[in-house]
């Protein structure tokens, strides 16, 4: 965790970043490009974490 919010393992970049770059029309790549400790595969496990998350959430609607 960096300042207490969940950060991508082995570095002190935060999740949010993902979702905060993604929501600025930024693409993974880009992403990947300004946060070069974080791995294409992190970012995509997340992704996916977020995806099975709300599918779930959803579901119980």
């Amino acid at each position: 965790m960096a300042n207490g919010a969940p950060a991508f393992k082995g570095t002190r970049v935060p999740v949010e970043a993902l979702i905060t770059n993604l929501e600025a029309g930024l693409s993974l790549g880009e992403l990947l490009q300004n946060f070069p400790t974080v791995t294409r595969q992190q970012a995509i496990q997340v992704l996916e974490c977020s995806k099975s998350t709300l599918l779930k959430l959803a579901k119980t609607a």
